[in-house]
C-alpha cells in the first residue's frame, strides 16, 4: 500500500505553494525587479547577438 502512495504533492501542487510562499513574503514589487532584470538581460543577449552576426 505504500507503494501506491509516492508523494502526498504532485509537482505542479509544489510549485503553486512555492510561488505562493514568495508571492507572500516578497511582494508584487519583487517579480516587478526580477522581470525587469531579465527582459535587460534579454536585450543585452539580442544585442550581443547582432554585433556577432555583423562579424
Amino acid at each position: 500500500m505504500a507503494a501506491e502512495k509516492k508523494g502526498a504533492m504532485t509537482v505542479a501542487e509544489a510549485g503553486r505553494k512555492g510561488g505562493t510562499t514568495t508571492s507572500k513574503k516578497y511582494g508584487p514589487e519583487f517579480y516587478s525587479e526580477i522581470g525587469h532584470k531579465g527582459g535587460q538581460k534579454v536585450k543585452r543577449l539580442i544585442e550581443e547577438g547582432k554585433k556577432a552576426g555583423r562579424e
